[in-house]
């Protein structure tokens, strides 16, 4: 698959992460650069673009990397990113943001868009009604599911559905309180139940946890809190529903080895220790294993955002039943969500913005997905 190919690229970015790349001359950073280029594109060869139709779902989440509406909302921290602001967010910048995120969701989902669509670091609703309305994907149908956050900053998540994919049951906004500083704002984690292709009722948390900021001991407590809250609402779920499939998706702004997910959320990274009403993190083999990353950091790839799924989705529940595909979690890299990464060389995922300046690519962080297939249990 491309996510094995994709380990070249990124050692290409490791083995020289801590060196002087002033001392690299033009000719082998072009050479490494056409070298990682051949090999994504060899890799991609193998992404899963053949259609689902009803043997199963995609379930796509993407950090779409601050989608604002370019109009001044008195209620946010939303100044910047205003056709007067610092960033100079404009209608058009906007739109073209749209299309590209548009882009995105038609190349993971092949012949057919994703079913299932988690964001975060949207401003509100109305970015998503625009990305289903104003884009190419309004020949899809998509629906909505939003809700207000007091996220400081003015971010939260969002879901998007197709109905004749995904049947809306209801939702709740998970509101975090921190017991430690009453202060304290962050985003919703919001969870909404529905059925697939009319039969299996599935449960879907977005979340967009806590950043570093500060550092990630100082930072850490914050994660661990709002992990806390969903596992505490998944333990509730299991208590009526045993048997229930659950995937849990997001930025947790924490790996897959720290403590929120480990020994909070009760993630488990490697599939064999995976016990009945645990969790399974696809991310963690990603990530540990071969190295690879949705998101790059002073030149290291790491694994913040996570697609993380319950034990029913991994094993026989009746005879038709709805499973966790064989192949896993990607990250979706393709070479147009890449540009060359100046400073430490490689790849990096192709931004919205270098700090004020408006280099119009999709998003500081790489799309991931999961397919969830009906598998006929033989007799």
């Amino acid at each position: 698959m491309h996510s094995l190919l994709f380990i070249i690229l990124l050692l290409l970015s490791h083995t020289i992460v801590g060196q002087d790349t002033s001392s690299v001359s033009l000719e082998q950073r072009e050479k490494m650069l056409k070298q990682a280029e051949a090999n994504l594109t060899i890799g991609l060869d193998d992404h899963d673009d053949s259609p689902r139709n009803n043997k199963g779902v995609r379930v796509l989440f993407y950090n779409a990397e601050n989608l604002f509406f370019p109009e001044d909302d008195s209620t946010k921290r939303d100044d910047d990113f205003t056709k007067n602001g610092l960033k100079r967010w404009t209608y058009y910048r906007y739109q073209q943001k749209l299309n590209n995120l548009y882009k995105v969701m038609m190349a993971v989902g092949g012949w057919e868009p994703p079913a299932i669509v988690g964001f975060c670091e949207l401003e509100h609703q109305k970015v998503l009604e625009d990305l289903i309305n104003k884009t190419p994907l309004k020949k899809f149908g998509y629906k909505v599911v939003h809700e207000e956050s007091p996220d400081r900053r003015g971010i939260d998540v969002g879901f998007i559905y197709r109905p004749s994919k995904f049947k809306y049951i209801e939702h709740e906004a998970i509101r975090v309180h921190f017991p430690f500083d009453k202060t304290l704002r962050t985003r919703d984690v919001l969870h909404v139940r529905g059925q697939v292709l009319g039969r299996d009722t599935l449960s879907v948390f977005v979340n967009h946890w806590p950043s570093r900021w500060g550092g990630q001991a100082k930072s850490e407590p914050k994660r661990v809190y709002v992990a806390s809250l969903v596992r505490q609402r998944i333990d509730e779920l299991y208590k009526t529903n045993p048997n229930l499939k659950v995937v849990v998706m997001g930025d947790m702004n924490d790996h897959s080895d720290n403590k929120s997910l480990v020994e909070t959320l009760k993630a488990k990274g490697e599939l064999e220790a995976v016990q009945k009403g645990d969790l399974y993190n696809y991310m963690h083999a990603l990530g540990k294993k071969w190295q690879l990353g949705s998101h790059k950091y002073q030149g290291h790839w790491g694994t913040l955002d996570h697609m993380i799924v319950s034990e029913p989705l991994l094993r026989e529940t009746r005879k038709n039943y709805l499973k966790a595909s064989a192949s896993g979690a990607h990250i979706f890299a393709a070479r147009f969500l890449l540009e060359e990464d100046v400073k430490y060389l490689g790849l990096q995922p192709y931004r919205t913005y270098a700090g004020p300046k408006f280099i119009g690519g999709f998003s500081d962080h790489l799309p991931i997905y999961i397919d969830l297939m009906y598998v006929q249990k033989e007799d």
